[in-house]
């Protein structure tokens, strides 16, 4: 257990049974009460953002996540298998493990399992992959520059915001982090 004093943004923490990382920290001092720390923390298997207000003197176990680089092979039922880089094991991950990174998983894509004390937790997807548009509105004629977006659907099957020139087709670099176009790649 840690003063959570020493608790930073990007930590990992165990509050209330559940695993949540830092996203927020900042102490708080009142003209006449107490300090206080008010942390934004995000539920690692919910995806939901809490804000948590504790006392300076108040303990948390921070927890440390290993990450394991697998290669996604196929989907059974509710379940996503990874292939082990390392070792060729297999690791099947039930799809309420993955809350947003479906949106963005192909087969044979290389993500990191997140492991607490062995047991698999989540996936990290890269922060940036290279998808296919399927269908998209066609180009406006001379729109060479981005100067409006328009939906696409992607091969996953996540929509996008993307400029008005890009093609069925085409290969575009999307944020992961924040499902925004970054470039067109081919």
């Amino acid at each position: 257990m840690e003063k959570i004093q020493n608790v930073r943004k990007g930590t990992t923490i165990k509050l209330e049974d559940e695993l949540f990382v830092v996203s927020d920290f900042s102490h708080v001092k009142l003209g006449r009460g107490g300090a206080f720390v008010r942390l934004r923390i995000k539920n690692l298997r919910t995806g939901a953002v809490l804000e948590r207000n504790l006392s300076p003197d108040d303990e948390v176990e921070i927890v440390r996540i290993e990450e394991k680089p697998s290669q996604y092979i196929y989907r059974e039922s509710n379940f996503y298998y990874f292939m082990d880089q390392e070792t060729y094991e297999q690791i099947a991950l039930d799809s309420k493990l993955l809350n947003n990174v479906l949106k963005y998983l192909k087969e044979n894509e290389v993500v990191r399992i997140l492991l607490v004390n062995g047991e698999p937790i989540g996936v990290k997807l890269p922060n940036f992959c290279k998808l296919r548009v399927v269908s998209t509105e066609p180009p406006i004629k001379g729109a060479r520059v981005a100067s409006g977006l328009k939906p696409a659907k992607l091969e996953t099957g996540v929509t996008v915001n993307v400029p008005l020139f890009i093609n069925t087709g085409d290969i575009v670099k999307v944020d992961t982090r924040t499902d925004e176009y970054i470039e067109r790649v081919g």
